[in-house]
């Protein structure tokens, strides 16, 4: 439920410096603990145990969030505890002596104690502290949360800065990427690009004997309160609280918010006859995904939308689930049925229009799931099954990955003819889905490529924590994968670079001269206190289409 009440007190002008790399480790330390520590509250009193987080920036405005725990029986999902009146406040400064904004709305069972605030008339790119609190007598507050607008829509923004990250599975490992992302407070937003949770029951992925800590409820989410269960307790891990406090998220869905290889009418992990209809298992997981992630909904409940920064960048934000079109079977030409869809007509159509409207210099597409092509070439038998497992294909020969744009070829090539033919530069396709790291071009005519041009460039991150081949080998990183990289990158010319076995997460510097991908590898995702190292880092110069390796990270 978005709020009530707003009134806007005067502002105060921005800072006029630039935000800088947090480098001093204590500093950094301090400023978490500053936005993420949940206070005490009375045993039978309103209590924040599930932090809060802001998203969707505009250049006046930011939606703030939070969920409200009314009794202590009023657990999510549980449909139990009281309205709630919840307050919320936003200010130039963390403790809150100019505060520029102030509101109220309620929490209701309705909608599982979340709520919302819809902020406006704030100061474009410009940073703000957030709070709530509930209760009458004696106040709660919440946790205090950071967040930023964007840059005026006319601005020259002089650059913006993104974290990007995908496919967060609990039982897995740790979320640390988020905590480094934390970290790094000169960054404008994190995109998360889909899978920010998973569907399965405890145990099935990964097998139990590789849970590192089990997840609630612990049988597969179908209901709507299972799956408000499952994002409260993601809600819960002390990195997503510290993501979530420092920086605007700004969010997408992939299949696993709904279940495995999600379609508009079904998924592969759905059954009717044992789960009942798909459309009822659909809606329970937008509404809880609605009321549990700082995102607006847009055109037809969807999360297609765009957020700009300035003349920089202009980001459209794609749903590649809720119109497409069954994945055809493997080894059929019915990936290049005209009838079928990854985007739907509407949405692609939307895409194309903005695309050619943009006056950005850069044209961010975050998709969910690969665009360039891939071709299989001679691949080692030993990681032939495991890579066919990650990838969704058949276990018994390698053939075309149909849940990616790779499916639906038709959508693909009247998106990349309208780049070409329209002479739109200077798009970058952002995408997670498939736990691996990739630096592609995207050729209108790959089988010709380089000879070809191409149309546009792509950055793929890897998973936060979702199984990689070496998971699945149970092997050493880069050592059985090498072999599978390098026969992927033989076959397709267009990639420059594959990494097959890294978890982390990718940030995304740009300016008017380039877009550059620093890619940040994990020491461990089952060590809650993991490290991070830079692994590589790509970019693409503008009006180039391609990229090329760049030899250190932006700082």
């Amino acid at each position: 439920m978005t709020s009530r009440n707003q009134d806007h007190l005067p502002l105060h002008a921005p800072s006029p410096s630039r935000r800088t790399v947090v480098k001093a480790a204590a500093a950094t330390a301090a400023l978490g603990a500053s936005l993420t520590t949940v206070p005490a509250h009375a045993a039978d009193g309103p209590a924040f145990h599930h932090g809060v987080a802001s998203g969707d920036p505009l250049p006046d405005g930011v939606l703030l969030w939070t969920r409200v725990t009314p009794t202590p029986d009023a657990v999510p999902g549980s449909g139990k505890g009281p309205d709630t009146e919840v307050r919320w406040e936003i200010a130039e400064d963390k403790g809150f002596s100019r505060v520029v904004g102030r509101g109220s709305t309620t929490a209701r069972a309705e909608s599982d104690h979340t709520v919302k605030a819809d902020v406006r008339g704030l100061l474009p790119a410009t940073t703000y502290y957030f709070r709530f609190s509930a209760g009458d007598a004696s106040p709660v507050h919440s946790p205090v949360g950071r967040t930023r607008t964007t840059p005026a829509y006319d601005a020259s923004a002089h650059g913006v800065r993104f974290g990007v990250v995908s496919c967060a599975n609990w039982e897995a490992g740790y979320f640390s990427a988020y905590r480094h992302l934390a970290a790094r407070t000169e960054l404008d937003a994190v995109l998360h690009l889909g899978d920010y949770l998973y569907e399965y029951r405890s145990g099935e992925y990964p097998a139990a004997e590789n849970v590192v800590r089990p997840h609630e409820p612990r049988h597969e989410i179908v209901t709507l309160a299972d799956y408000r269960v499952r994002h409260g307790l993601h809600k819960t891990d002390p990195d997503a609280l510290a993501m979530h406090a420092t920086h605007p998220v700004i969010a997408i869905w992939d299949d696993h918010e709904f279940a495995d290889n999600a379609w508009s009418g079904g998924a592969v992990n759905h059954s009717a006859g044992t789960e009942g209809p798909w459309a009822a298992r659909m809606a329970a997981a937008k509404q809880a995904y609605f009321e549990w992630m700082p995102v607006r909904p847009s055109t037809e409940g969807t999360v297609y939308r765009r957020v700009r920064f300035g003349k920089l960048a202009d980001l459209h934000l794609l749903d590649l689930r809720s119109f497409r079109s069954e994945q055809a079977s493997a080894g059929s030409g019915a990936v290049d049925d005209p009838d079928r869809t990854l985007t739907g007509r509407a949405q692609l159509d939307w895409l194309k229009s903005g695309l050619a409207a943009s006056d950005a210099v850069w044209k961010l597409v975050g998709t969910s799931v690969m665009i360039s092509p891939v071709a299989f070439g001679a691949l080692p038998a030993h990681v032939l099954k495991p890579l066919a497992k990650l990838l969704g294909l058949p276990q018994e020969g390698l053939a075309v990955n149909v849940d990616q744009w790779d499916g639906y070829t038709d959508d693909r090539r009247e998106l990349i003819g309208h780049l070409r033919d329209n002479g739109i530069r200077n798009t970058v396709f952002l995408t997670g889905d498939i736990h691996m790291a990739w630096a592609n071009d995207v050729p209108v005519k790959a089988a010709t490529y380089p000879l070809s041009h191409s149309a546009a460039t792509e950055f793929v991150v890897t998973s936060v924590s979702s199984d990689n081949i070496d998971d699945m080998l149970h092997v050493a990183p880069h050592t059985v994968s090498r072999a599978a990289a390098l026969a992927l990158e033989a076959a397709n010319r267009h990639v420059k670079w594959l990494d097959m076995d890294s978890h982390g997460y990718g940030v995304l510097d740009i300016t008017a001269e380039r877009s550059q991908m620093d890619y940040y590898a994990l020491s461990d995702r089952t060590d809650p206190a993991a490290t991070s190292s830079w692994l590589r880092s790509y970019r693409t110069r503008s009006g180039t289409q391609r990229v090329e390796r760049a030899y250190e990270p932006v700082r």
